[in-house]
């Protein structure tokens, strides 16, 4: 699972921080168990110098080096003996352990050259951070309410609005759970207020709960990130940027909202073909038909939108007006 650089950044660095307040603690309870047991001290001191001594013995030729190192070796664990039965006698259990905070990792972060999974861990925690500031609320699909909308037949499409949002809201949920590198595309699509938005975030929070690397972007802080990465020497945008087209899922909200123009249309063309080639899924919203799509953008970008991603059409009046008005 690809996470952005800036989410790794932020684990690591708590990983290092949490490493710091475990050997913080241990040196804590190191000058404790000294100033009530001040034996423990000059043991310690004791278990130094019979290291030192060990190591010159080792170079000594003959029978009297093996037996020194022999004698060295023998005080060595008589004073841990001692050490031990001190501190059981006056500590807890594990009060002078000194234990990494990962045991399998040693609290580096890595086992050889793969991620352990505490960092792990902490880079899904910094992704679903990360998502809840982008989406800016804590959409749920247990919050999508479908009497919001009208259980009357629309003549256009011979179904009812509410009948519709139903098979969305089912199929959004099943994209969340289920996700994968395998997930297909999705384009949802349909008029504003009738929440495209908030199913998008949905999917963005659950796909991030379940440990992958999200990016929710509304188009317009995309495109204008992309172009200061571009002309504007920005490193943190360009790390950003760079996510894009690395994370595992992205989700680029309200496609059509953003200024026109040429590097709109060149960036968009290449972040949309670069993920089809990477076979990484990517979910956009937009309040424009694939005609409008076409127009506005280039055709080649609509052909791809409609042969790589699946439409997902959102109909019924705008819920937001409804509850403005006063009628929800």
């Amino acid at each position: 699972m690809g996470y952005s650089a800036e989410v790794v950044r932020r684990a690591r660095d708590r990983l290092a921080q949490a490493r710091e307040d475990r050997a913080s603690e241990d040196r804590q309870h190191l000058a404790e168990a000294y100033e009530r047991v001040p034996r423990i001290r000059e043991i310690d001191r004791e278990l130094r110098m019979t290291m030192a001594q060990a190591a010159m013995a080792a170079f000594q030729a003959g029978t009297d080096g093996k037996k020194e190192l022999e004698a060295v070796r023998d005080r060595n664990l008589a004073l841990q003996r001692e050490r031990a039965r001190l501190v059981e006698e006056n500590f807890e259990v594990g009060f002078l352990d000194e234990t990494p905070i990962c045991e399998k990792c040693g609290g580096t972060g890595y086992v050889g050259a793969n991620m352990c999974e505490c960092l792990r861990e902490l880079c899904r925690q910094e992704q679903k951070k990360e998502v809840s500031i982008l989406s800016g609320s804590r959409e749920s699909f247990s919050h999508f309410r479908l009497d919001v909308y009208s259980d009357r037949v629309d003549p256009n499409y011979g179904v009812s609005p509410r009948t519709v949002m139903e098979k969305n809201l089912r199929e959004c949920k099943n994209y969340a759970v289920f996700f994968s590198d395998k997930s297909e595309n999705l384009l949802l699509s349909g008029n504003p207020g009738l929440g495209k938005t908030f199913l998008s975030a949905c999917i963005a929070r659950t796909v991030a709960d379940r440990g992958y690397s999200v990016a929710y972007e509304t188009a317009g802080h995309l495109f204008t990130k992309m172009e200061r990465a571009k002309f504007g020497n920005d490193e943190q945008a360009r790390l950003e940027t760079e996510s894009y087209t690395q994370c595992d899922l992205l989700i680029l909200d309200d496609l059509g909202t953003e200024m026109p123009g040429q590097f709109t249309n060149v960036a968009l063309y290449g972040i949309v073909n670069d993920r089809l080639l990477l076979s990484k899924p990517t979910i956009i919203s937009t309040n424009l038909t694939t005609e409008d799509i076409a127009k506005r953008y280039t055709p080649q970008i609509a052909s791809r939108l409609r042969g790589s991603f699946k439409r997902v059409p959102f109909i019924g009046d705008d819920i937001r007006l409804l509850k403005n008005g006063g009628m929800l």
